[in-house]
């Protein structure tokens, strides 16, 4: 506490709110993303495919109402308004899913899910006005901001294992409502002191401020029939948000091609080179909470010594790695570029590919090691986490530092828009890939664990012909990625006799 209280002594107002605000309105996420499939299929009885297509949906939706929720805040509701808008429709979403019905159970999830789009987006945006575009200390907190998100993550799996122990989920959605109430109640604590500063909103009129306001509930509200319909459909929707990708990248193509600035149009094709590979990257990331899930209650022995792990807490690997592996490699990469050593953009995603591909190949051999009754040892997975975690850590921070360094700035709001759309794309492929795993309902780990070898095999070589492939790009990106201003070749002067 006294590390706390030294930490935001000298930060703006707000700044440590905003802080326990983020670990509040974590939870309910952490709960139902941990979580989800496993209702799905143990207590809903829904199929395989039926729940991690679900769950593909649900992380698309999750990641593509992030932009509309920044657009929302800023003009509409205000960034405030639509946070506390946005955790209330958490509250009676996690509250309808706690029934334990199927009906209610969509209700509750596109009232969840619109809440959680929505708002991600403005406690970032009430955080960074806090501070003025000189602040040294804008980096300081959105670090201890991420801390933050990261302690509500590990609270949020951990209890949602325990919970997962007895199969009590009601009282685990209970929770979940609960600690997302925490969070309004945090807000409304401190309303005054996390009030919109410099938004196209306060600069309307009085009534041009209350008609924008009545319009964005509407659109807030409005919002969720049209997800519960979408919810209802997950396969059409699956294919008419991958179009609006194919679309996207189309656009991307596009202008990278017409762009009359030489140096920026390389810039951009770097970029669309390095998100084909984030975008394998997150697809093969983004199954742990469906098929890496399934695999691990079905096919893992998760018994360490005498203690079970329960599957949500194997997702607390991913969290303490990140919150102590982020500064040792920060460390580390001080002292290699000291010493000489060239780490860059290219080298990062390329390495990051390398690490998951080995991350999904080990799990072949851990399933061949299986013991008589085909359970895997949970070290294999543990060490899967791992490798996943140091290729987040490698290709995460600079994602969204890369849009800076690479986009024009008059494509940097679509290009950051598209970097977010990825996130959602590969979701969608993560729930395709889980659904290819064994149906496990009547069968043991021995019958399926062909199944599962194979796909992960196919799925780890994919990662490393991607890796490979990056690293022999690397010095072509390299030229690609430049800062230096374009000269023009120096066109033939007319030579004028002199009388």
């Amino acid at each position: 506490m006294k590390l706390l209280k030294r930490r935001f002594a000298h930060a703006p107002e707000g700044t440590a709110a905003l802080f326990f605000i983020q670990i509040f309105a974590t939870l309910g996420f952490a709960v139902l993303y941990s979580t989800l499939v496993l209702y799905a299929t143990k207590h809903l009885h829904l199929g395989v495919k039926a729940a991690t297509t679900l769950m593909g949906v649900f992380g698309a939706f999750n990641y593509g109402l992030h932009l509309f929720g920044g657009y929302l805040g800023g003009r509409f509701l205000s960034n405030r308004n639509l946070f506390v808008g946005g955790m209330a429709l958490q509250v009676f979403g996690c509250a309808c899913i706690a029934t334990g019905t199927l009906a209610l159970f969509y209700v509750g999830l596109a009232l969840f899910l619109t809440g959680s789009g929505l708002n991600v987006t403005c406690i970032n945006m009430m955080l960074t006005q806090r501070f003025t575009p000189e602040d040294p200390r804008r980096e300081g907190a959105f670090l201890w901001n991420y801390a933050g998100m990261n302690v509500g993550f590990f609270v949020g799996f951990s209890v949602a294992g325990h919970f997962q122990a007895t199969e009590s989920y009601s009282k685990l959605f209970i929770f979940a409502t609960v600690g997302n109430f925490v969070a309004i109640v945090l807000a409304a604590l401190t309303w005054r002191t996390l009030a919109d500063r410099n938004t196209p909103l306060l600069d309307k009129t009085p009534k041009q401020f209350r008609l924008r306001q009545l319009a964005g509930i509407g659109i807030l509200i409005g919002l969720v029939p049209v997800v519960w319909l979408m919810l209802q459909q997950p396969g059409m929707t699956e294919t008419v948000i991958k179009a609006i990708c194919a679309a996207v990248a189309l656009f991307l193509i596009y202008i990278t091609v017409r762009h009359s600035d030489r140096r920026e149009q390389r810039n951009m094709t770097a970029y669309l080179i390095l998100t084909i590979g984030s975008l394998m990257f997150w697809s093969l990331y983004q199954m742990a909470p469906s098929g890496l899930m399934l695999f691990a209650v079905n096919n893992v022995d998760l018994m360490v010594g005498p203690v079970k792990i329960q599957p949500q807490w194997i997702q607390n690997i991913n969290t303490v790695c990140i919150v102590l592996g982020g500064p040792v490699l920060a460390a580390l990469f001080i002292r290699m570029r000291a010493r000489g050593w060239r780490i860059d953009i290219p080298k990062q995603f390329a390495a990051s590919l390398l690490l998951m591909a080995v991350a999904f190949l080990i799990l072949p051999l851990g399933i061949k090691l299986a013991g008589g009754d085909g359970k895997s040892a949970f070290a294999w997975l543990f060490l899967s986490y791992v490798l996943q975690s140091i290729g987040e850590l490698l290709i995460m921070p600079i994602g969204y530092a890369m849009i800076g360094k690479l986009a024009p700035k008059q494509y940097q709001g679509v290009m950051m828009g598209s970097w977010m759309l990825v996130t959602g794309l590969a979701s969608l492929f993560a729930g395709d890939f889980s659904g290819m795993i064994p149906e496990p309902t009547g069968t043991t780990a021995v019958a399926t664990n062909p199944g599962y070898a194979k796909l992960f095999a196919e799925l780890g070589a994919g990662s490393l012909a991607v890796g490979i492939v990056l690293v022999v790009l690397i010095p072509f990106l390299r030229k690609l990625i430049t800062d230096k201003a374009e000269t023009r070749p120096i066109e033939a002067a007319t030579v004028v006799p002199v009388a």
